[in-house]
């Protein structure tokens, strides 16, 4: 009888504690996921979003994808900034966006030229391919002549957007943009 006494006791305390840790847990992930999937740069981003009409959360989950909200990052392929822009593509946003501005490819280190060319391309991106996210981010990672060559290649079922990603890299490319988008919205609301 007092083993099972002393059983009851164990499990009612174990209880307590579960119902006491189990909140301050779920307040620790929570906080954890906030310094995760920061907002940072959130007037410049919110400013470009605001100007392209994109939901802002796609801009979070690019430059955190892309840099990891280092402004300074340079990639392998020579993609600098917040939100990762190559030369060549860097040349095709100014003469649509900032044909008569002294703006130069060094430029990009600045956060908010970076995002606005970063933030034009992806609208144009989203505009192009019916406004499907994956799609979208596919063309940001690889480029427009790659996704629409795809497309053409029988990877679509509507011929604007992709429903599969044949390589390795940019299928897990759109993963984390599709995953970092999630957590955005589902952190910070719609």
């Amino acid at each position: 009888m007092k083993r099972k006494r002393k059983a009851l006791r164990m499990l009612l305390l174990a209880a307590a504690v579960c119902l006491v840790c189990l909140p301050l847990l779920r307040l620790g992930l929570h906080r954890m996921d906030l310094v995760r999937y920061p907002k940072k740069y959130q007037e410049i981003i919110e400013k470009w979003a605001a100007e392209y009409e994109l939901d802002p959360h796609i801009l979070y989950a690019v430059v955190r994808t892309e840099s990891g909200f280092d402004p300074d990052a340079v990639s392998d392929a020579g993609a600098r900034g917040l939100m990762q822009i190559t030369e060549e593509t860097f040349a095709w946003i100014k003469l649509k966006c900032a044909p008569y501005e002294e703006i130069t490819f060094d430029d990009l280190f600045d956060p908010d030229v970076n995002v606005r060319f970063g933030a034009y391309f992806i609208s144009r991106s989203l505009e192009r391919y019916g406004g499907d996210l994956s799609t979208a981010a596919a063309a940001y990672h690889s480029g427009w002549g790659t996704v629409d060559r795809l497309l053409e290649e029988g990877y679509s079922a509507d011929g604007v957007t992709l429903n599969g990603y044949p390589y390795p890299q940019m299928n897990f490319y759109v993963y984390k943009i599709n995953r970092s988008y999630d957590k955005y919205t589902q952190l910070y609301g719609e």
